[in-house]
């Protein structure tokens, strides 16, 4: 049975790059001081997991395809990479009711990046900053996030039907 409400997670990770000119981004927003993550793209895991858990939702798993081609065209902002999957949910008939972040890692400490962004992932998926949760840990040193080597993040999303559409 199909009903007006949809959840789905996604998970992405990256290492850290050995290029130390490359900016770190997390969540669309440029963290300073902080060596950038290795990938294709700005290697944004906060949004790449929140794009796969926004596909999952729908039931879709088009988020690696069309990143790729997207990253292969010159487009290496992951920002648009969410547009693009709010975009597939709009039109799938929903609309984003609230998101949970998990990132783990070393480095940086995310409490001071929290806000920002809460912001950025507030302003792409059109809620408000209070719709968004984000949580961080170091997992206790168990994993390679956790001993430093790079980032991991999770996302969960819930979906509700659009205004004035009914679930498909």
């Amino acid at each position: 049975m199909t009903t007006g409400f949809r959840v789905g997670l996604g998970q992405d990770s990256h290492p850290f790059s050995n290029d130390v000119t490359r900016p770190l981004v997390l969540g669309g927003v440029v963290v300073q001081g902080s060596r950038g993550l290795a990938g294709n793209s700005d290697a944004d895991v906060v949004l790449h997991a929140l794009c796969r858990a926004l596909e999952q939702a729908i039931g879709e798993d088009a988020f690696s395809r069309y990143a790729d081609d997207m990253s292969r065209n010159g487009i290496n902002d992951s920002r648009e990479y969410v547009r693009v999957a709010r975009s597939n949910i709009e039109r799938a008939g929903y609309s984003v009711n609230n998101v949970g972040l998990t990132i783990e890692a070393r480095t940086p400490k995310i409490e001071p990046l929290r806000d920002a962004m809460k912001k950025s992932v507030a302003d792409l998926l059109g809620i408000s900053p209070r719709d968004v949760g984000i949580n961080a840990s170091t997992g206790e040193a168990l994993t390679a996030f956790g001993r430093g080597e790079g980032i991991q993040a999770f996302a969960i999303v819930s979906l509700v039907s659009a205004p004035g559409e009914r679930a498909p």
